[in-house]
């Protein structure tokens, strides 16, 4: 990078020390931070209204001219207001300044001004108080709005930006090679840069803004491919064809045309040289587990372990009993490895693992652990994987001799962002529910209709089935614990108390959760509060009802979640949303998940809705935070940055040439430390 744009920015003409610390909150540090950060949106000034036809109580811009300034008036201590008339000939109305008398000074009679902001008022005498004001004189049609903090006003960044432009255009920097830039029809980066921040119109702000966009993305590309590392090297278990007629027909259902494409994907993939790298993508209930018992079997009919690595310990058993289900019973033999277990249980599943008594190991992160040791490692699951760090991902796959592996999401994300976030993974999409299964019917309600929503419940129980009632709890915080057991014994005492009402919260050792929950699916409990550990592995085809309160803390794609842990068996079932908080945002999120059922719609909203930053709640899944791509706009684009970033990859892995200097320095500030320690 230019020696200059790695300046601070306080050594920038106009900015200084105390201007910089207001920049620092913007999280602007040097000069090349300044370039980078994007206005938020423009304001067309060229797009004007008349006096007479601009609507009241709405943002919009007027082109008039100052006819008489008025005396300044003080309100009270400290509030000044400045009032001049303007008009356009189609009428007039009265502008109002508050305190910046300077502004109103230098406003000259006779002459015409843009005006941006609200008119108030009625028909007949119009006021627009505080607006933007430029002169019609000298200005560009395209005004950008930048994201500010208290003492930097549009003014001060727009002059800033401007000198850090200088520096720029100063010197010939180019970080994209000549071919990609004409390959891709991109501009330059010093037209983009400028255009993105002045553009003359909407056709060179959409030129730049595509340039920037790709560069945003390919850089996230290559910081993926360069952090993952993914190595070529013939895998260490090599696997050949198999009859899986065996595994099929003892299956106690039909597998869905989906099911059946993605084990297929497996066992070719699996039967290359290099690993396979693929990710199964399914939607609530649709059988995620079935396609890793397909692939596990047939890594055992080849000789080789399966590892199957789950986030919490309810999944991994969940997991454990469902595939030894499958399995066993076809000579596979499974075993579960968890933190909880005892020291003889941990001894004996470890020393069978060692000696190959077990073809199929399913745990927590005890998998990594150093006195782990797999006979013959041919295939690493991962489910859930965005709730897994890198490091803890690659000590699995170290296991074993460059292992193939699969990666299970229960969270439908959209492709756009699986392509980000799993960057080179081939993936295969389960797109069918299991036959007999029913939508679930979805209410959002207020929480002043709470004890109809709390009768419509002991409906069904009374009709023998069975209930959730979830509540958000901040798994560390004591005393989002302490009202959580509150609101199950309010629930025992008050509208549920001629029911058995149970509690499971994740402060609860492993051996009270299973209790618990083996509990529920003997129906011995009718109705259980729980927070949101039951978001998975609880499979309880009897529970047709779920509530779940203060859902408006929760993401769409987490409750969609929720909600399929009823409708599982062949029950009608429902689930009530129920928010104390019901602001129009709030009642426009939870619309969505009551208009739908399909995963990849609602987390197509949810990205919209809060950006792949915060997808995941508060679970990070290393994402840089991204300035200018929109990944539910810019879908092409990706494809393209992929394809380049692939490319780029195969022939130059580190982008140590020197052509590719530039987009190395790109990578490394996005990704800031994580690349350039690898």
């Amino acid at each position: 990078m230019l020696k200059d744009l790695a300046k601070p920015v306080m050594y920038l003409k106009g900015v200084g020390e105390a201007r910089s610390r207001l920049y620092e909150k913007l999280g602007v540090f040097t000069v090349y931070d300044l370039l980078y950060h994007f206005p938020r949106y423009y304001i067309d000034l060229g797009e004007y209204v008349s006096l007479a036809a601009a609507p009241l109580n709405e943002n919009c811009v007027v082109k008039c001219r100052v006819v008489r300034k008025m005396q300044a008036a003080r309100i009270r201590k400290g509030l000044v207001v400045y009032k001049a008339v303007i008009t356009d000939d189609t009428g007039d109305a009265t502008l109002m300044v508050y305190n910046t008398g300077y502004v109103f000074q230098s406003l000259e009679i006779g002459k015409e001004y843009y005006f941006v902001g609200k008119l108030s008022g009625n028909l007949l005498r119009k006021e627009i108080s505080s607006p933007q004001i430029y002169p019609v004189e000298g200005t560009s049609p395209v005004q950008p709005v930048y994201s500010l903090t208290e003492g930097l006003t549009q003014k001060m960044l727009r002059q800033n930006v401007r000198s850090a432009l200088e520096i720029f255009n100063s010197s010939i920097y180019e970080p994209l090679p000549k071919d990609i830039m004409r390959d891709n029809g991109l501009c330059s980066l010093e037209y983009a840069l400028q255009n993105i921040h002045f553009p003359v119109d909407s056709h060179t702000c959409s030129i730049a803004k595509q340039r920037l966009v790709f560069d945003e993305l390919l850089t996230l590309q290559l910081g993926m491919l360069m952090l993952k590392k993914r190595s070529r090297e013939i895998s260490g278990c090599k696997m050949g064809p198999q009859d899986m007629e065996e595994f099929y027909s003892s299956l106690p259902f039909e597998l869905t045309g989906c099911q059946r494409a993605a084990i297929e994907d497996c066992i070719r993939d699996m039967q290359e040289q290099s690993p396979m790298n693929r990710l199964i993508q399914g939607d609530v209930g649709s059988g995620k587990t079935a396609v890793a018992a397909g692939a596990a079997y047939f890594a055992f009919k080849n000789g080789c372990q399966t590892a199957l690595m789950a986030p919490t310990e309810i999944l991994a058993d969940q997991h454990y009993e469902t595939l030894r289900g499958f399995l066993e019973g076809l000579g596979a033999k499974v075993v579960l490895l968890t933190g909880s277990m005892t020291a003889k249980q941990k001894r004996l599943a470890k020393e069978g693992i060692e000696n190959g008594e077990f073809s199929v190991i399913v745990g927590t992160h005890a998998l990594v652990q150093k006195d782990t040791v797999f006979r013959k490692l041919g295939l690493v699951i991962t489910d859930e994987q965005h709730r897994f760090g890198v490091e803890q991902r690659a000590m699995l796959a170290q296991k074993g001799d460059g292992p193939h592996k699969l990666v299970m999401s229960a969270t439908p994300i959209p492709r756009t962002l699986a392509l980000m976030i799993y960057g080179d993974l081939d993936i295969s999409v389960l797109s069918e529910l299991p036959k007999g299964r029913m939508p679930v019917e979805t209410y959002a309600v207020a929480g002043s209709v709470r004890e109809r929503a709390f009768g419509y419940v002991r409906k069904y129980l009374d009709e023998g089935r069975q209930a959730y009632i979830v509540c958000p709890m901040i798994e560390d915080s004591d005393s989002e614990l302490k009202s959580v057991k509150e609101y199950a014994e309010n629930m025992k005492k008050g509208p549920f108390k001629e029911y058995r009402v149970g509690l499971l919260h994740g402060r609860l050792s492993s051996a009270e959760k299973e209790s618990i929950m083996a509990r529920f699916k003997a129906h011995e409990i009718d109705l259980l509060v729980s927070t949101t550990v039951v978001e998975v592995g609880v499979d309880v085809p009897n529970a047709a009802v779920m509530v779940i309160e203060n859902s408006d803390r929760f993401g769409l794609s987490q409750l969609h979640q929720l909600r399929g842990r009823v409708g599982r068996g062949k029950y009608k079932s429902c689930c009530i949303l129920i928010t104390d908080n019901p602001t129009e945002e709030v009642k426009k999120r939870l619309r969505v998940l009551s208009g739908t059922n399909d995963g990849f719609a609602i987390s197509q909203e949810d990205l919209k809705l809060r950006g792949p930053g915060d997808f995941f709640g508060s679970r990070q899944h290393g994402l840089p935070k991204l300035k200018i791509a929109d990944m539910t706009e810019d879908l092409e684009i990706l494809h393209k940055a992929q394809d380049t970033a692939r490319e780029l990859m195969s022939k130059d892995p580190q982008l140590d040439s020197s052509e590719h200097k530039g987009l190395k320095e790109m990578t490394e500030l996005l990704f800031e430390e994580n690349v350039s320690d690898n």
